[in-house]
């Protein structure tokens, strides 16, 4: 076998030993055939993590219908509670792929979600289940959301640096899509008796809602997507770090900096995604909000795969900077839309002026999660060679770091998923409106302008 084009390992074996992405001689013959069936199945798992991680924002808008008696604050934290989970453990997430290999995670970490779906299925026909066997539900499937982290980074590691944006983003973007379908299908599920095998009429009752389906149409994909992980991903050899070896990324300032960027992108998209449905019911009561709240996920999501391959051309700062100024515009018509005093408010322009927030928090996901891999490459190659280091060794560094600086800048991220409906939570109870949240989310954004040009858009960073 020539140098110029290694053989990845046995054929058909799940642990490939020697992985070059950057060999054009390696990467047309073998490599991207494998990094992307790796891709897809990745895509399929991720996506049903998004399902399972946002489903409390279709279940907690109907749990009163079905016979429970919870306050608005309690729904609010339902919806929250799984961007807590998720973000916290987006953390050792980031720094699993190294230490057990993609293949064995996403199995595993796909396997694990086939338990809040279930549970949860049977405590909505229950009215008596307790407030406090919901919560620690909401945490379960935060789980979901934490496959995020290890999952981006697991894909960082299949191609080479000039797709990185363009697979993160396929990756991230069409995972995030999972929202949108959860939204659109749960309404449809619930409507019919699907399961009615396993309902003990707790649910169904006088409402004529099978609330459990919202959970239990997840279950046999999750069995097919586990079973596709383990026949069809594969480990890198090349892969494999200790966690000693990551956790040096937490030292770099620009890890913290860019934290903040994909907090205000992708912390936006998915605070929206949970808190949008309750936030236009206490709004516009009269109006059947779940025909409607799955665009704006869709919306964002198709906008975040788009974000990843523009930005691979145009720059990640120029696409971030633009989605920033688009944000900081749109949340400052939310007020002109909103009821009032004087006004019923509209929701048309309501929904229109969320439907452009969600394309620009998708957007700016994508772009931001760019400017992540390109920043931490450059930043670590650059030292490691200042420092005598091989290109060798340089580049395996680069690609440790940035997986790990991907993984944990995502768990930030996660954590607008909390912070958003527990902001609208707080202003509505505060005000009965939601513009002291925007407010916030307002100068949060101009913020992020400031960053992003002053410390990335003058040194041309992009």
């Amino acid at each position: 076998m020539s140098q110029s084009s290694p053989s990845p390992g046995k054929k058909g074996s799940a642990v490939i030993e020697n992985w070059q992405p950057e060999n054009a001689q390696f990467w047309a013959a073998t490599g991207k055939r494998i990094a992307n069936r790796n891709l897809w199945i990745s895509v399929f798992c991720l996506m049903l993590s998004f399902c399972v991680w946002m489903l409390f924002s279709a279940v907690a808008v109907n749990l009163n219908k079905v016979g429970f008696n919870f306050t608005t604050d309690q729904l609010f934290l339902l919806t929250a509670l799984p961007s807590v989970s998720g973000a916290i453990l987006r953390v050792p997430y980031s720094f699993v792929i190294p230490l057990f290999g993609g293949r064995r995670w996403t199995t595993f970490s796909t396997c694990f979600l086939l338990l809040p779906c279930i549970w949860l299925g049977f405590a909505v026909q229950n009215p008596e289940t307790p407030f406090t066997i919901f919560v620690i539900i909401s945490l379960l499937c935060g789980f979901a959301g934490a496959n995020f982290a290890s999952s981006m980074g697991n894909i960082s590691f299949f191609f080479p640096k000039s797709m990185q944006g363009g697979a993160l983003g396929v990756n991230g973007g069409l995972g995030n899509l999972g929202v949108s379908v959860m939204q659109l299908l749960a309404p449809l599920a619930i409507s019919m008796a699907i399961f009615g095998f396993f309902n003990d009429g707790g649910s169904t009752g006088n409402s004529g809602i099978w609330l459990e389906n919202a959970a239990w149409i997840w279950v046999p994909l999750l069995f097919i997507a586990t079973i596709a992980a383990w026949f069809g991903m594969n480990d890198l050899a090349a892969a494999k770090s200790s966690l000693s070896e990551q956790l040096p990324v937490l030292k770099r300032g620009h890890l913290w900096m860019l934290s903040l960027l994909y907090l205000a992108a992708f912390g936006s998209f998915i605070g929206f995604s949970a808190g949008f449905a309750m936030l236009s019911k206490t709004q516009f009561p009269d109006v059947a909000i779940m025909k409607y709240a799955f665009f704006g996920p869709f919306i964002g999501a198709l906008a975040r795969s788009a974000g990843g391959i523009i930005s691979d051309r145009l720059g990640g700062v120029r696409v971030s900077l633009f989605t920033f100024i688009l944000m900081a515009i749109f949340t400052a018509l939310v007020f002109l839309t909103l009821p009032n005093e004087t006004s019923s408010g509209s929701f048309i322009a309501f929904y229109g002026v969320f439907m452009v927030l969600f394309f620009a928090a998708g957007l700016g996901s994508g772009s931001t999660f760019q400017m992540i891999a390109v920043v931490f490459r450059k930043l670590t190659i650059d030292r490691v060679k200042a420092a005598g280091g091989s290109d060798e060794t340089a580049q395996r560094e680069a690609v440790t770091e940035t997986s790990a600086a991907l993984g944990f800048i995502s768990a930030i991220g996660a954590l607008g998923g909390f912070f958003i409906p527990q902001t609208f939570g707080i202003s509505l109870s505060m005000s009965g409106s939601p513009a002291g949240a925007m407010k916030v989310f307002l100068v949060f954004y101009l913020a992020c302008i400031a960053i992003t040009w002053l410390v990335y858009g003058r040194k041309k960073n992009n």
